[in-house]
């Protein structure tokens, strides 16, 4: 199992957001490098984006949130939503994101 996942909701929708696509990147030496990319699953989930085995380091997720909105037939107002965490201890870290066409909301889960 990744020991970083996402979880994406619609809440205009009220319903997972099936088919975002996300891309996993860590901070090295100044510049991003992108280790996945996946595309959230009926549920809204993105399971198996990243590896194994994380070491402490500065992560982001980035969400395409105008495909999405493109493909939902919804029309919004960030193209794309940047979460930028610090992963500091050998454990899970699921970063769910709360998503409407005009406001969008992040929190570290469980």
């Amino acid at each position: 199992m990744s020991r970083l996942s996402t979880h994406v909701l619609d809440t205009a929708l009220g319903r997972p957001a099936a088919g975002v696509p996300v891309t996993l990147a860590v901070l090295a030496s100044g510049a991003w490098t992108e280790l996945a990319a996946e595309v959230t699953d009926a549920d809204g989930r993105a399971r198996s984006l990243g590896p194994d085995a994380v070491p402490p380091g500065r992560y982001r997720f980035v969400f395409d949130t105008a495909a999405y909105f493109a493909a939902t037939g919804q029309v919004g107002f960030h193209p794309e939503v940047v979460v930028v965490f610090d992963v500091v201890a050998d454990e899970h870290y699921h970063v769910p994101l709360l998503l409407s066409p005009f406001a969008y909301s992040t929190y570290r889960g469980s």
